[in-house]
């Protein structure tokens, strides 16, 4: 094998623009490196790199061969509209980003000196002739500046999105090798998990050859098989008789198996969790139930969505992806959905997530559009749901295979598709179709959901407000401006969407803003928010809450609170729904570039509020307050996602903005496996302008305001830090809410937004990125944001 990444050439087709681009790569990100284009993040630069998209590009690179063998060339993640090259003779036309090509480029090949050249066509170029080309028009999301995403099998959000910049990033992100026939003989490899029974596992293998009669050795769980393919095609099954299962983080361990499969020079390696996952839509008094249920216990989603790591591809590095889903599985996530939008991920992510125990809810990559139903365009998904469902299949992380994001919803969303309905239906219906046939074709024992939100197979209802069967998506609280106490006023069976916004920390506004653009409204900051109305509806749902900061850092401050609050009331009362209610998914996890967004972190991995917060709503087992209908008692809930029964020590007391407390009742309570109990209800009324806190077995800590914290007269909390060693210790005379730590250099908080009263010490532990560091500390809380 001739691996051929790393330093090609990179030149513009007019031949004004020259340099040298690292492969895997996107050109945007090597154009930045040779100081041909100002990085798009900073400033308003995204309307300054426009024209790079709109051009045609080539990379080519040179290499020798001592002879001439029977070749392909192995590509993956080629981005997107490309021809391909070996000394000067076409060997592929691509057109789709989430398939592998392997053309034979014998006949093209020669003894010394070879090149390979790709050429990138102008994929806005590209789009806007396939979309002439429909036999009727197409609408595309609104979402996107750049249009007509939706005709190239490229990721979506790069056309731009409500969190996304628009600059259609292309490049090759993947593999490229030259590769003997003869030494790499093998298409794919899948294993199937038919057999869960008995308390064993059959473990069939399906080993796919380029042609018949081959010798191949599979080792599986300490035995060794060799065996001769037949009709190119070899299946093996492996019975073991006692495994050790993999589990979902916080339900048991995460045991992989090591399966290796030896054919000539190549090898093949995966890592195999034994597991059974089953999707869970029985009929009930409500509807109808969307629940996992993994080794025949069912599992209670707690999570966030998945976009990509980085808005440039060559940012986002393995490092990067496993950073992101270490944070996910550190705020006591276990399953993370990737959203349609963006890509297939690569090989690392979904190994990371089977060793982390996040189960993954997988969309394929249709997301908000409508997208065409040529036989051209139909064959391509084929190819593409065929290649990704083989190469994904055996992780045991993948929990479900969802057909697109919100293209039912999409139905109504545009002109065209509302005055023509059963055309667009009809479209829609037969790329579903599609895409579920290639799906039962490549594996036929996984589990299928046909759209996020759906109520359910064969149903085109709402699902962003009916609320009885299949998942849900709940927008109603930010896009139509609802309070948070609109949460309680549905019961979803499954939510896997929800979301409010918040601005990225100070830290990750000074990566594209100056000092005098700190300002919710100057031009930086509006490019930097691609959500209409979206820095409005932060500032006067703040206005409904809070009294108004009074400078820039305490309004960014105020922001991430009120976003955690948010998550907070739906995630809670959810919670306490279960078994009704089996999941819930916030939008989102993480941000491709610094940007107001609904990511719990910030661009590059740095925790924000909701993410502390997140962490304690969605401890397994944990205590809310929920206000009954009506408001005129609280019921104090405990929710229990662990294996057993657990004991817990629930304390309540109602504390005054002055810090007078009072003791309101003590309970102890076996809380039993997979279930939400109350354990306390309060009258409303004995809390006369206090606040609820609610301790749960002496250690952590939750508070409930029955009004708006604008209603409570808080006193100055005077918080005092004392740095001992790495940690600080923080104490308060008054009490504080919402403490926040922000340090002038990067790291990480072991705590952060949390409550502190008086009497008490909290501890901090602070991890700087750079050891050396010397770190200078700013201690926000609601009163010294909103009061003084």
């Amino acid at each position: 094998m001739l691996d051929l990444a790393g330093q090609w050439n990179l030149k513009s087709a007019d031949g004004q623009h020259k340099a040298a681009i690292a492969i895997p790569g996107d050109v945007h990100s090597a154009l930045v490196t040779a100081n041909i284009i100002p990085h798009p993040y900073v400033g308003k630069n995204e309307e300054l790199v426009q024209w790079v998209a709109q051009g045609d590009w080539s990379i080519s690179r040179n290499f020798n061969l001592e002879s001439v063998e029977s070749s392909y060339l192995d590509i993956t993640y080629l981005d997107t509209v490309a021809t391909v090259l070996v000394n000067g003779v076409i060997v592929l036309e691509a057109q789709n980003c989430f398939r592998r090509y392997q053309p034979d480029v014998t006949s093209a090949l020669r003894v010394g000196a070879n090149t390979v050249e790709i050429k990138f066509h102008s994929n806005i170029r590209m789009a806007a002739e396939k979309q002439a080309a429909q036999p009727f028009y197409i609408p595309y999301s609104k979402n996107c500046p750049i249009a007509d995403g939706s005709m190239l099998r490229k990721p979506a959000c790069d056309f731009g999105w409500d969190w996304n910049l628009a600059i259609a990033p292309f490049g090759l992100y993947g593999d490229i090798a030259l590769k003997e026939i003869a030494a790499f003989p093998l298409d794919f490899v899948q294993t199937f998990q038919a057999h869960h029974a008995d308390g064993s596992v059959d473990l069939e293998v399906l080993i796919a050859c380029k042609y018949q009669g081959l010798p191949i050795e599979i080792n599986f769980a300490g035995e060794t098989r060799s065996v001769k393919t037949e009709l190119a095609e070899c299946r093996q099954v492996f019975r073991i008789a006692k495994p050790e299962l993999w589990w979902p983080r916080g339900y048991g361990e995460q045991k992989l198996y090591d399966l290796v499969i030896a054919c000539k020079s190549e090898i093949i390696r995966r890592r195999i969790g034994l597991r059974k996952i089953e999707l869970i839509t029985t009929p009930d008094a409500a509807g109808s139930r969307f629940a996992f249920c993994v080794n025949s216990r069912e599992i209670f989603c707690r999570g966030a969505n998945w976009i990509p790591a980085d808005a440039l591809p060559s940012q986002s590095t393995a490092a990067l992806r496993h950073k992101l889903l270490q944070a996910a599985a550190d705020a006591n996530m276990n399953m993370v959905r990737v959203w349609g939008g963006g890509f297939y991920e690569q090989e690392d992510f979904y190994e990371t997530c089977d060793e982390l125990g996040l189960l993954v809810w997988q969309d394929f990559m249709f997301s908000c559009n409508l997208y065409p139903s040529t036989d051209e365009f139909l064959t391509e998904v084929k190819q593409e749901v065929d290649y990704q469902v083989r190469r994904l299949g055996h992780h045991a992380c993948i929990a479900l295979w969802c057909g697109d994001n919100e293209l039912i919803g999409a139905l109504t969303w545009f002109e065209e598709s509302r005055k023509n309905r059963d055309r667009y239906l009809v479209n829609y219906d037969r790329l579903n179709r599609c895409i579920e046939d290639a799906v039962r074709a490549a594996d036929n024992s996984i589990n299928w959901w046909p759209s996020s939100p759906s109520p359910g197979l064969m149903n085109f209802g709402d699902a962003w407000h009916d609320d009885a069967s299949g998942d849900m998506h709940f927008w109603s609280v930010w896009h139509e401006g609802k309070d948070f106490d609109h949460y309680r006023d549905v019961t979803p069976r499954f939510c896997s969407e929800f979301g409010f916004q918040s601005f990225p920390s100070m830290a990750a506004m000074r990566e594209f803003a100056s000092a005098s653009d700190m300002n919710i409204a100057s031009p930086v900051m509006d490019s930097h928010q691609k959500n209409k109305g979206g820095n409005a509806r932060i500032a006067e749902t703040m206005f409904r809450y809070f009294r108004f900061p009074m400078v820039f850092a305490d309004f960014i401050y105020l922001s991430q609170i009120q976003h955690g609050l948010a998550m907070r009331v739906a995630v809670e009362y959810w919670r306490t729904l279960k078994p009704h209610c089996m999941g819930t998914l916030y939008w989102q996890l993480n941000d491709t570039w610094p940007v107001a967004s609904w990511s719990g972190l910030d661009h590059g991995g740095a925790w924000k509020s909701l993410h502390y917060m997140a962490r304690r709503f969605f401890a397994p087992l944990a205590a809310f307050a929920v206000p009954a209908k009506g408001g005129k008692t609280l019921s104090i809930m405990a929710v229990n996602d662990g294996l057993e029964a657990l004991m817990a020590e629930v304390y309540c007391e109602a504390v005054k903005p002055n810090g007078e407390r009072q003791k309101i009742k003590t309970v102890k309570k076996s809380i039993p496996a997979d279930c939400a109990v109350e354990v306390l209800s309060i009258d409303s009324a004995d809390l006369d302008g206090s606040i609820l806190h609610i301790t749960l077995n002496g250690t952590d800590t939750n508070h409930f305001a029955s009004k708006p914290y604008k209603a409570y007269a808080f006193e100055d909390s005077k918080i005092t830090c004392k740095q001992v060693g790495d940690a600080l210790l923080l104490t308060a005379q008054k009490p504080a809410y919402y403490v926040a730590l922000e340090a002038d250099v990067a790291g990480h908080f072991s705590d952060n937004a949390f409550d502190l009263l008086p009497g008490e010490t909290k501890t901090i532990q602070f991890i700087a990125e750079n050891k050396s560091a010397k770190p200078i500390f700013t201690i926000r809380d609601l009163y010294s944001a909103t009061c003084r």
